[in-house]
């Protein structure tokens, strides 16, 4: 299918939808890959990906979010100091800054707090079955997949309840803005969006630091001044809420649809964790992430000049042979299936992590348990979103 491909190219359906035997291609013809379409060298062997993932001093996250390069110089100028959002957010950075962020985040990611957030997804997603449950069919995109993660964010963040469906539509719309190709007419539409969503974020550190709460938000803006500025605060919150808005929501679509596909449905209890990593390891919704070449870098015969911009492709290590035996049959009970990159490595491994992933088992369990019965409503195209780093549906429809 992919054999004629010579590049990779964002604005093609098989870039998200089926990209495995170009990639295999890459493992083991050119590991070390020169991107034409997205200017940048792209890392596709497992061990490298993992390798420089645990290696900031040669492959760089100073700036590596920032996917302005591809903003127009109408929609930079519109986003003026904005256009390098996410300049100081903890992904975003090298030590020594990454340290001292990770480590003020960390204090909300404590186990106990993590398993303590269990039983309140468990009730949002029983809670929502109990509203769709007797329809009998639904888009599960639209309709399951998102509120629960969505609600539980914004609980976890401080997000009024009815503030919930604007900080969705916005938190999308910077997504688009950032991470995935825009015309330039839209491009400044979503750079708008994007600044209204900024004025709230920031409206709402303000109101914490007046009024303190049991939140996210009010235990980083009590660290302002001390270990956090205002701006890295503003960042951190509008990033947690995009993983709970999109990514996770992306994550559980690409894996009902796997398991539905597979005739895996419902998993067995005693399957659920393990099932969940194989899905996210074969059909993971984050692709990779960019680095900068800090130095020159000799790989494979190839040597990155420093400066260069750098994919470490955790989609294709999540799909080396060497690593994962038959890395596209899906294996409900691989052994090793957790060691994808999914969430990162090293110090960048994702301090949301065993969240996402308490929240991928409690969905697959109350879901299989309310609705043994779920299938795909036969005959439906399935499409993805156009992205540079995610992969997530755009629909999903499916019946009980």
């Amino acid at each position: 299918m992919n054999d004629d491909i010579e590049d990779f190219d964002v604005g093609s359906d098989w870039h998200v939808a089926a990209p495995y035997p170009f990639l295999a291609r890459l493992r083991g013809q050119s590991p070390v890959f020169w991107s034409e379409h997205l200017q940048a060298y792209v890392l596709t062997r497992y061990a490298d990906v993992r390798a420089a993932y645990g290696d900031p001093r040669r492959f760089s996250s100073e700036g590596s979010l920032t996917i302005s390069r591809s903003l127009t110089a109408a929609t930079r100028e519109k986003l003026g100091e904005h256009g390098s959002f996410l300049s100081s957010f903890v992904a975003n950075v090298d030590p020594p800054d990454h340290t001292r962020l990770r480590r003020s985040v960390s204090r909300a990611f404590t186990p106990r707090a993590v398993a303590a957030m269990e039983d309140t997804f468990r009730r949002l997603n029983e809670d929502l079955l109990d509203r769709i449950a007797p329809c009998g069919e639904a888009d599960f995109v639209a309709d399951l997949g998102h509120e629960p993660s969505i609600k539980l964010t914004a609980r976890f963040i401080g997000v009024p309840e009815s503030d919930e469906a604007f900080v969705q539509r916005h938190v999308k719309d910077w997504f688009q803005l950032f991470l995935s190709p825009q015309p330039p007419q839209r491009q400044l539409e979503l750079a708008g969006s994007f600044l209204t969503y900024l004025d709230y974020v920031d409206r709402l550190v303000a109101a914490r630091a007046k009024d303190p709460q049991d939140d996210f938000t009010s235990l980083m803006t009590s660290l302002i001044g001390e270990e956090l500025t205002h701006r890295e605060v503003v960042e951190l919150i509008s990033t947690i809420l995009l993983g709970g808005n999109d990514t996770v929501p992306n994550q559980l679509g690409n894996t009902v649809l796997r398991l539905l596909k597979e005739d895996a449905w419902p998993v067995p209890p005693a399957l659920v964790a393990n099932a969940a990593e194989e899905c996210m390891r074969i059909d993971g919704a984050s692709l990779g992430s960019f680095r900068y070449a800090a130095t020159d870098v000799p790989l494979h015969g190839v040597t990155i000049p420093a400066g260069a911009l750098v994919l470490l492709s955790t989609d294709s290590a999540a799909h080396d042979e060497s690593v994962f035996p038959d890395p596209e049959r899906f294996w409900i009970d691989r052994p090793n299936a957790a060691e994808h990159l999914v969430f990162g490595y090293g110090i960048h491994f994702c301090v949301g992590a065993a969240l996402g992933r308490l929240q991928l088992r409690t969905a697959l369990d109350v879901l299989g348990r309310r609705l043994p019965r779920l299938r795909l409503v036969p005959d439906q195209p399935i499409a993805y979103r156009r992205s540079i780093v995610g992969r997530g549906l755009t629909s999903l429809r499916v019946a009980w």
